[in-house]
């Protein structure tokens, strides 16, 4: 019991001893606890050095008949216990602090991992899937090698657990032979499948755990990967994710079941798109506006409302990007 305050066992046995009582000599302490009279002597004087004691013997008296008294817990032993207690503070704060270099460098050293062996990446490639709980993120290019569409069993696995997918394609993968009918299966599994004239990087992301992407730019179909793990760098590809989702066009199935199309949530009305139309024909404001019955302010303000939609920062800008969201 009172080990931690660095007292033997035999000394707290007789220090507890001694407490109960208002004085004792060591022979007859000896005699309740059945140790040796010199041993409990020799205990007893311990107890006395540490000031957990109080000796009392006259000159005339044996060594073994010497009465001692305890010194009160509160004060013998209460200094002792608060240093102990700061110790362990210390050694607490210490503990912590060394916890959280630890922390750090394994997240550091953890944070990415490259793996180059083909038969590594397709087992990793089916592990990111595996571990998803909630949803998978991917983004895929033409010419896949490595692990093609339809040599992935853990999708399918996935999507049985519950796992939501959400999947944007580059629009020329789907030039390739297969690729309609794999993504009309997809569809109808409940998947979520977009297409984009461009997708920059083949990428993959487990929840908000793990993400995989080729580990050399513009190697998109090679075998050597980064497993990214969960922290800043994952977040940030999270994000970059949802950007190209929400530029990306969603694919349905036509209602014959047999094709795919294109859903444009972009579209523009007749008005703005008369006058995009004009203006890339080279008219000037005001005689957009005679033409199409309409004040110069209205027309200017329609402008700047496709600007900022398309995102453009110039007129210029603007005939660009109309043109590839097939807007003029």
């Amino acid at each position: 019991m009172l080990a931690a305050l660095g007292l033997g066992p035999a000394e707290e046995e007789i220090y507890c001893l001694l407490v109960g009582r208002c004085g004792s000599s060591a022979l007859e302490l000896a005699a309740e606890c059945g140790r040796p009279p010199a041993e409990v002597l020799r205990l007893l004087t311990a107890l006395a050095e540490r000031g957990l004691a109080v000796a009392a013997r006259s000159d005339s008296a044996a060594r073994t008949a010497t009465r001692f008294t305890a010194a009160p817990p509160a004060v013998a032993l209460g200094g002792e216990l608060r240093r102990r207690r700061d110790e362990l503070r210390t050694a607490e704060l210490a503990v912590l602090a060394l916890s959280e270099q630890h922390r750090t460098a394994a997240a550091a050293g953890s944070l990415v991992e490259v793996i180059t062996d083909v038969d590594a990446v397709r087992h990793r490639f089916l592990q990111l899937q595996e571990s998803a709980r909630h949803e998978v993120r991917s983004m895929m290019v033409p010419a896949l090698a490595v692990v093609p569409p339809h040599r992935n069993p853990a999708e399918k696995a996935g999507v049985r657990r519950g796992v939501r997918y959400r999947t944007i394609v580059q629009r020329a993968a789907l030039n390739e032979p297969g690729m309609v009918g794999q993504a009309l299966a997809a569809l109808a599994d409940g998947q979520q499948v977009a297409v984009a004239d461009e997708v920059p990087v083949k990428l993959m992301i487990a929840d908000r755990e793990l993400a995989m992407l080729p580990l050399l730019p513009g190697r998109n179909t090679a075998a050597a990967s980064v497993l990214v793990h969960a922290g800043g760098l994952l977040e940030a590809l999270v994000a970059y994710f949802e950007l190209a989702w929400e530029s990306a066009y969603p694919l349905s199935m036509n209602t014959a079941g047999d094709d795919i199309e294109e859903t444009r949530d972009d579209r523009i009305d007749e008005l703005d798109a008369r006058i995009l139309g004009l203006l890339l024909s080279g008219l000037t404001d005001q005689a957009a506006a005679g033409q199409l019955g309409i004040s110069r302010r209205t027309l200017q303000r329609r402008l700047g409302e496709l600007m900022a939609r398309a995102g453009a920062e110039s007129r210029i800008q603007l005939g660009w990007l109309a043109v590839r969201k097939g807007w003029a």
